[in-house]
């Protein structure tokens, strides 16, 4: 049953198909030797008001730009698709790179990669609406070890404060801000629907 507790944890819940729908959950009780008349009533009432909460959500998503639609998916729906996740690594670039000084053209390829890395830190704490998660590199020592690892780029620890802290800094507050913008009509939903109920 769809939870209507955060923005973050309905986006991820308007695009789950959970595991009790209607037929695996009357197959299953039927293996069980129960009752499927009335609880066949209770699984298609649960089922109905999940898809009505749903589509109030999903609703309210499709009133976003597309760049801060594919951010939300990226990093809240299930169904994310490598599209979205582009569109999100090249929404927060073009945020933060909007945000910060301007740079020569040697920094600026590697600050996309960096901005990539940033998201996935910032999608590894809030994934899937839970916002409970760790930064998987907390130190710019790791950080620069996972960019080094995972995406072949390396970064000089000796001027890491004067070239990219600030950057860095600055791709979370852009995360903060798209994340923000993102959630804002899901809010304002559920604000709604809580007011209605």
């Amino acid at each position: 049953m769809m939870k209507l507790k955060s923005a973050r944890r309905a986006w991820h819940d308007c695009f789950y198909t959970p595991w009790d729908t209607q037929g695996a959950h009357i197959e299953q009780l039927g293996m069980l030797g129960c009752s499927v008349q009335k609880t066949e009533k209770s699984v298609n009432s649960r089922h109905a008001m999940h898809q009505s909460l749903s589509a109030r959500i999903q609703s309210a998503i499709d009133t976003l730009p597309a760049h801060l639609r594919a951010f939300g998916n990226y990093m809240y729906s299930p169904i994310a698709t490598d599209d979205d996740k582009d569109d999100a690594q090249e929404a927060l670039f073009r945020a933060a790179y909007a945000m910060g000084p301007q740079m020569y053209a040697k920094k600026f390829e590697k600050a996309r990669l960096v901005a990539v890395g940033v998201l996935f830190r910032y999608h590894r704490m809030h994934q899937g609406g839970q916002s409970e998660g760790i930064d998987p590199c907390p130190t710019p020592e790791s950080f620069r070890g996972w960019l080094l690892h995972i995406l072949d780029v390396e970064l000089d620890s000796r001027n890491w404060d004067r070239e990219w802290q600030e950057f860095v800094q600055t791709c979370f507050n852009a995360c903060n801000d798209l994340d923000k913008f993102a959630l804002g009509p899901v809010s304002l939903a559920i604000k709604e629907m809580k007011i209605a109920a």
